[in-house]
């Protein structure tokens, strides 16, 4: 199990079996492949910019590929599933003078990794939060385990955002076809309009899967969209079934059901994030097809205040309290499976 791999250019490392292939990325951590050995399909997205470590960014030579500003140190190495620590969204005007990105330290950080009869195993020292997180990724048959866990590096109880970043792309990923399901039920749309394509009404309340749309109607999210251009942003509370939450995306193409199980006391919110072709700007250049399936604490992308501010939404916390010099652990399950149809729900292995 190979430590110092390329792959789309970048470090990294992976864990394989007859079934399944996981890489992560030695900088941000991200699990950029879930590769079915069956089907020869990564459900996951890779951007179609190139990709570069976080720490070789520099504004004077990226700018124009990546952008500038909080979030292009992040979009420059993006890929896959990425986790959102301990910010979901952007930093305040003050954090991001201290030099804190979009969606936290834990997306930009430099990662040891390290595999063992355990599995593979990933840690850093994220120095702006003040965290150490650390993730092992453990493999049974067609499903793949991750435990995780984070440690307060200070001597206060804080508020924190943790989100699974879950991005699919193509080919997975396909215009009209690919189908979705998930354990959700009261849901919102975000509160302003999400991007230059938005088709919902902004902050309307609905129940999953019929979210309003602007001009009259709703649409189904259980079908990933097939207009030319389009950006959205949802959440749902996921609280359908007590013990367990998920969602399973199917494409017909591959015939493969992919999805996440994850506890829902863990993590109470998913929110769904859309972007096809309506970013002009780069990196997006309005090439981008995206689907993100974002399961965490907090229902939306927004500042650490005003996650504070929004306190509670359905009668539900929208942040997680971690406590000074304690911990917090989650685990989930990723299941891939053959499929000639979308099934209805998945669970974790036996």
């Amino acid at each position: 199990m190979p430590l110092n791999q390329i792959y789309h250019g970048r470090r990294a490392a992976s864990i394989e079996n007859e079934s399944v292939r996981v890489t992560v990325l030695a900088e941000g951590g991200h699990i950029a492949e879930v590769f079915d050995k069956q089907t020869g399909v990564n459900p996951l997205w890779t951007p179609p910019w190139p990709s570069i470590e976080p720490s070789t960014y520099d504004p004077a030579l990226h700018r124009d590929t990546y952008g500038a500003g909080a979030e292009a140190i992040l979009l420059a190495g993006i890929m896959g599933h990425n986790v959102c620590l301990d910010i979901f969204g952007g930093p305040s005007i003050e954090e991001a003078a201290s030099g804190l990105t979009v969606h936290g330290d834990a997306p930009v950080a430099p990662y040891a990794i390290s595999v063992s009869d355990d599995g593979l195993r990933l840690g850093a020292v994220l120095p702006l939060a003040q965290i150490r997180f650390e993730r092992l990724i453990t493999l049974r048959g067609r499903a793949v385990g991750i435990r995780e866990r984070v440690d307060s590096l200070c001597g206060f109880d804080r508020p924190i955002g943790w989100t699974q970043h879950v991005t699919l792309g193509p080919p997975f990923l396909e215009k009209g076809t690919t189908r979705f399901r998930a354990s959700a039920s009261q849901s919102r749309v975000f509160q302003s309009v999400f991007g230059a394509a938005d088709y919902l009404r902004p902050g309307a309340l609905f129940e999953w899967p019929d979210a309003p749309r602007a001009d009259g109607g709703s649409a189904d999210l259980r079908l990933f969209t097939g207009e030319p251009r389009s950006s959205a942003y949802t959440t749902h509370l996921m609280n359908a079934h007590p013990r367990t939450a998920f969602f399973v995306a199917f494409s017909p193409r591959s015939e493969l059901a992919f999805g996440y199980v994850w506890t829902p006391s863990d993590f109470p919110w998913m929110g769904i994030w859309e972007e096809n072709a309506s970013r002009l700007g780069p990196p997006w250049n309005g090439q981008t097809l995206t689907r993100a399936m974002e399961f965490g604490v907090s229902p939306f992308p927004e500042t650490r205040r005003a996650m504070v501010d929004r306190g509670r939404m359905f009668d539900t916390p929208t942040y997680r309290w971690l406590p000074a010099n304690g911990s917090l652990e989650a685990a989930y399950w990723i299941v891939l499976q053959n499929a000639t149809s979308i099934p209805e729900s998945i669970d974790e292995p036996a």
